[in-house]
C-alpha cells in the first residue's frame, strides 16, 4: 500500500506541468536606497499637493520618481523595468505617468506603478515611504 501511494505522490508531482514563462522583472538591482525628503525645502514642496510629482536622482537603479497620490506620496524608480538598463530606460514624468524614452515607449501609472494602454509583464518597482517627523518622509527598501 506505501509502494501505491508513494507511485501516485511521485506521478502528481513530475505531471503538474511548471510555468514555462519566463519572467523578466530582474532588470532591476536590487540597490539600497534610502533618501529623506522634506516637503518645507522647495525642490519638494510640490509635494504637498495631490498629482504632484518630483524626480530625485541618485537613488536606486535610475533615481526616483516621488508623487503625491493624495492620500500619502508613493515613491518609485524611475527605470523601466521592462528594459535592461540603458540611458533610454530612465523614465521621465508625463503629468501623472511616467515614460521612458526606448522605441517602445513604454508608459506607467505613477499613481498604482501599472503601465498604460498595453499589457506588461514588470510593473514599477516601489519604495517604502515612511512619515519622519513635521513634513519629512523617509524614501526606502
Amino acid at each position: 500500500m506505501n509502494k501505491i501511494i508513494l507511485f501516485l505522490s511521485l506521478l502528481l508531482l513530475t505531471a503538474c506541468s511548471k510555468n514555462d514563462n519566463i519572467n523578466n522583472c530582474n532588470y532591476l538591482l536590487d540597490l539600497g536606497v534610502n533618501v529623506s525628503v522634506n516637503l518645507n525645502l522647495p525642490q519638494y514642496s510640490q509635494l504637498q499637493f495631490t498629482s504632484n510629482s518630483v524626480y530625485i536622482a541618485n537613488q536606486g537603479n535610475g533615481g526616483i520618481i516621488v508623487i503625491n497620490v493624495g492620500t500619502g506620496l508613493r515613491a518609485w524608480d524611475a527605470a523601466d523595468p521592462n528594459h535592461t538598463p540603458s540611458i533610454c530606460s530612465i523614465m521621465e514624468i508625463n503629468g501623472v505617468n511616467a515614460k521612458c524614452g526606448c522605441t517602445d515607449a513604454n508608459e506607467y501609472s505613477l499613481f498604482t506603478g501599472g503601465s498604460i494602454n498595453v499589457q506588461l509583464a514588470c510593473g514599477l518597482k516601489e519604495y517604502r515611504v515612511s512619515a519622519s517627523g513635521n513634513n519629512t518622509y523617509i524614501i526606502s527598501n
